[in-house]
């Protein structure tokens, strides 16, 4: 049902490559996150709290690069363990704080010179425009639905994502005490489409619809991607994923395991629904930073 749509959409949908590097730890961790472009000008969005990730690099590596400085200092001193842990507690520094990363923009551009972000003052939304030079890979941009109103419950919606960082082009450089990419090695990590069909609209606390709420979930590495109908218009964008207590408790509930014994087991199961920020804020948010993008009336499906 959605194989011409998600043909549509991977023409303006990408992933972003994220490396990162914690402290302590010798394994690099790979990840993705997702933007879409949303014009010819490389104008694209994605979530804010993606975005962060981008903002915030340079911070992290300086603060970083601050406690190695005063670390080395220490270095032969006799009492090296005690000052260390001094260090660590002053630049908070601990098991699994992230010390390093770096982003890599699949298939957007030639070259890449800098990154403008802007974000929504209140929701999990950030707009992404590039300054770079050369070819720009995507092609035709998104076309957003006409009138939101449309996406009622029950109607039959896709979203494209990254959700499995399958790529290792990367290593640790021993010589530069830092994580890199390299030009070898798979760099490829395969979209991955996941459907569903409209529960309800959510609501902020003054009550503003601004939220889509999917029936399936939305996986990590989806955030940022487009929601779409058939025709790949595009309805709003992966936010999160609510994970709702469904009541049904078992506690030490008797069962056979593999047909072989008995044994006692609780369950506490969850409804996983994916949120997605609605195409019509996403529109009111262009808007008002005069960014341009297209429409599409809204796909009138034959329920006949």
């Amino acid at each position: 049902m959605f194989v011409k749509a998600i043909e549509r959409v991977s023409e303006f949908t990408r992933p972003i490559h994220i490396i990162t590097r914690l402290y302590n730890q010798a394994e690099i961790r790979p990840g993705a996150a997702t933007l879409f472009f949303i014009n010819e000008n490389g104008d694209a969005i994605t979530c804010k709290h993606v975005a962060d990730l981008i903002v915030n690099v340079g911070a992290i590596q300086q603060h970083y690069a601050r406690f190695m400085a005063e670390y080395r200092k220490i270095l032969r001193e006799p009492q090296h363990d005690y000052l260390r842990q001094r260090l660590e507690d002053q630049f908070n520094m601990k098991l699994g704080t992230v010390i390093g990363q770096k982003f890599d923009f699949i298939n957007c551009f030639e070259s890449l010179s800098q990154i403008h972000v802007t974000y929504h003052p209140k929701y999990d939304l950030a707009l992404l425009r590039f300054e770079g030079t050369g070819q720009k890979f995507f092609q035709r941009p998104a076309e957003f639905v006409a009138d939101g109103a449309s996406a009622k419950p029950g109607k039959s919606l896709c979203r494209l994502g990254y959700p499995f960082a399958e790529y290792t082009n990367f290593r640790y450089n021993s010589d530069l005490d830092d994580i890199e990419w390299v030009r070898t090695h798979n760099q490829v990590t395969p979209s991955f489409p996941i459907d569903g069909i409209v529960t309800r609209y959510i609501a902020d606390e003054s009550g503003t619809p601004f939220a889509i709420e999917m029936s399936t979930p939305g996986l990590v590495g989806q955030s940022g991607g487009p929601l779409f109908d058939t025709e790949g218009t595009v309805y709003g964008m992966q936010q999160s994923t609510r994970h709702l207590h469904m009541g049904f408790d078992m506690v030490n509930h008797d069962v056979w395991v593999g047909g072989t014994h008995r044994a006692k087991i609780s369950n506490h199961p969850f409804l996983h629904v994916g949120v997605c920020i609605s195409a019509d804020i996403i529109k009111e948010f262009l808007r008002q930073h005069n960014v341009k993008f297209y429409t599409k009336k809204a796909f009138r499906e034959n329920l006949n």
